[in-house]
């Protein structure tokens, strides 16, 4: 398993748009894909102050392809997935917003 960034912009029109999205990531991650991906992390993007919401998101993956399958079977974007090298953390995530 790699870790990747994955960009999803403008994706969705609201948060809780974005909640229903995240379930199904979720049951796509746990119960059908389980060896190919798993969900780390995600920071969602203020995407220009009209409500809408796009994701920065962290996964671990076996392949780029794993990662486009997953997005399909849950009807989520990608607009752009780049390979992490390596982690640096000067501080922990402050509290969430």
């Amino acid at each position: 398993m790699n870790l990747y960034a994955i960009i999803r912009r403008n994706g969705w029109a609201s948060g809780a748009d974005l909640e229903a999205a995240a379930a199904r990531s979720t049951h796509v991650g746990d119960q059908e894909m389980p060896g190919d991906i798993r969900w780390i992390r995600s920071y969602v993007l203020d995407e220009g102050g009209d409500g809408t919401v796009g994701t920065l998101c962290i996964y671990e993956a076996s392949s780029p392809e794993a990662i486009r399958e997953h997005a399909r079977r849950a009807d989520l974007p990608v607009d752009e997935i780049v390979a992490i090298a390596d982690t640096v953390v000067v501080r922990p995530d402050p509290v969430a917003a």
